[in-house]
C-alpha cells in the first residue's frame, strides 16, 4: 500500500493532525493531507486543517430516538463515506475519531482504515490464542484495554506502565492488525491529565514514523 494520501476523521483538538501537518510541510512525510473530516462543528482540528488550506467537512450523527438510531446511524456512515469517495485517498487515519464504523462501512471504503488508540494492544492472533496483553521492556504485562476510558483505566488498575498503538481498523473494534506500539510509563502522581499527555507525545511521533513508513 502507498499512503500518498491521507483523509483524517477527527473529534477533538487534533494536535496528532498538527505532527502530521508538521511533517509534511518539513519533508519528513512524502504523504500528504487530502481532507480532514469531524463529528463535531467545534473540534480545533478543523481549524488546524484550514490553516494549511486542507479541504474540511463536518459530518454530524444526528441525535434519534432509540428505535431510529441503527437507522440514524447507518445514513450517517453513507454521508460520511460519500463525502470522502468525494476526493481522492489512499488511507483514512482515525485520531481521536469517537465513533466506531460499521463493517459495512469498512467494507464499503475504499483503502484501508488505521485508527491512533492510546494503550498498548496485542496482535489479534496473541488475543485469540489467549495472550490478549503486551509485554513491557521491564517485563511486565500489560493488559489490552480496549474502549474510550483507556488512560483512566490504566491508572484505576494501578500499572506501571501503558503506551499507544496504531493498527488497522477492522469489525471488531481495537483488534485490528498492529503497525506499530510505543510503550509509555506511569509513575507516581500521575493524573489522567498528566499521563494522556505524555501518551500524546508518543503518539504524535508514532504517527509520523507510521504514515512515512506506508508513504
Amino acid at each position: 500500500m502507498t499512503a500518498r494520501s491521507i483523509a483524517v476523521l477527527l473529534s477533538g483538538s487534533g494536535s496528532n493532525l498538527q505532527a502530521v501537518l508538521d511533517a509534511q510541510a518539513s519533508g519528513e512525510l512524502a504523504g500528504r493531507v487530502a481532507l480532514v473530516i469531524s463529528d463535531r462543528a467545534d473540534a480545533y482540528g478543523l481549524q488546524r486543517a484550514l490553516g494549511y488550506g486542507i479541504p474540511c467537512a463536518f459530518v454530524p450523527l444526528p441525535a434519534a430516538p432509540p428505535a431510529e438510531r441503527a437507522a440514524a446511524r447507518a445514513a450517517w456512515e453513507r454521508r460520511l463515506l460519500s463525502v470522502l469517495n468525494a476526493f481522492s485517498y489512499d488511507l483514512v487515519l482515525l485520531s481521536g475519531f469517537m465513533r466506531v464504523l460499521s463493517a459495512e462501512f469498512l467494507a464499503s471504503c475504499r483503502a484501508p482504515v488505521i485508527n491512533q488508540h492510546p494503550a498498548l494492544l496485542p496482535d489479534p492472533a496473541d488475543a485469540a490464542a489467549g495472550r490478549d496483553y503486551v509485554p513491557t521492556s521491564a517485563g511486565a504485562r500489560v493488559p489490552a484495554l480496549r474502549g474510550a476510558h483507556v488512560v483512566a483505566e490504566a491508572l484505576r488498575r494501578g500499572l506501571g506502565a501503558t503506551g499507544c498503538t496504531v493498527h488497522y481498523v477492522t469489525p471488531e473494534v481495537d483488534n485490528g492488525p498492529v503497525l506499530a506500539r510505543a510503550e509509555v510509563p506511569i509513575v507516581p502522581g500521575d493524573t489522567e491529565a498528566s499521563l494522556h499527555e505524555r501518551i500524546k507525545i508518543a503518539e504524535r511521533r508514532m504517527i509520523v514514523e507510521v504514515l512515512a513508513r506506508l508513504a
